[in-house]
């Protein structure tokens, strides 16, 4: 008699671990938008897939790929937000493992209050153009601040303001991903 498997529960994006199995200087992203993308995805974990948020305007498309750290809740109640720095765009459900170079801290305001909103930066861990890429600096000022005026511009489109405070290294950017873990890692 052939033995029964045990089923478990499937594994949601959102709940996959932080890290990377077998490597801790890894973390996982889920891909939610792609790079060159004026379409806006978000991941809904309730339903286990991937909803159009919003359009961009012409002219507007995002400038990397976009997601989030799975198994975190940062201060604005959503998973940490990753700007995933890759040679080619990937898809919405993509989860890649990236290396964390530093972060973007931002704050914005939701219903009458601030709360903060920071975008980690991350390089994929199998790319070819970013190997060299160790911490926000390496990337040049001006491409710095044309990220953060991304952000700027994309949160303006919503009536929202979003204001960029610095952007900060590796390891105040491991620290983001530290407080926002939901589950061990």
């Amino acid at each position: 008699m052939a033995k029964r498997r045990r089923r478990t529960p499937a594994r949601t994006l959102a709940s996959l671990p932080v890290r990377l199995e077998g490597d801790s200087d890894l973390i996982q992203v889920v891909v939610e938008t792609p790079k060159g993308s004026r379409n806006k995805y978000a991941f809904d974990p309730a339903a286990h897939l991937f909803r159009l948020k919003t359009v961009l305007p012409s002219g507007m498309a995002f400038p990397y790929d976009f997601g989030f750290v799975p198994s975190t809740r940062a201060d604005d109640g959503d998973p940490l937000d990753v700007l995933v720095l890759m040679d080619e765009a990937a898809f919405p459900g993509c989860v890649v493992g990236c290396r964390v170079i530093g972060a973007i801290l931002g704050e914005q305001d939701e219903d009458g209050k601030t709360v903060e909103n920071d975008r980690l930066i991350a390089a994929e861990s199998e790319n070819h153009h970013y190997t060299t890429i160790k911490r926000p600096s390496d990337l040049g000022k001006r491409f710095l601040k044309e990220l953060e005026q991304f952000f700027v511009d994309y949160h303006g489109l919503s009536k929202e303001k979003f204001r960029v405070k610095k952007c900060v290294g590796k390891r105040r950017a491991l620290q983001l991903i530290k407080r926002a873990k939901t589950r061990d890692w």
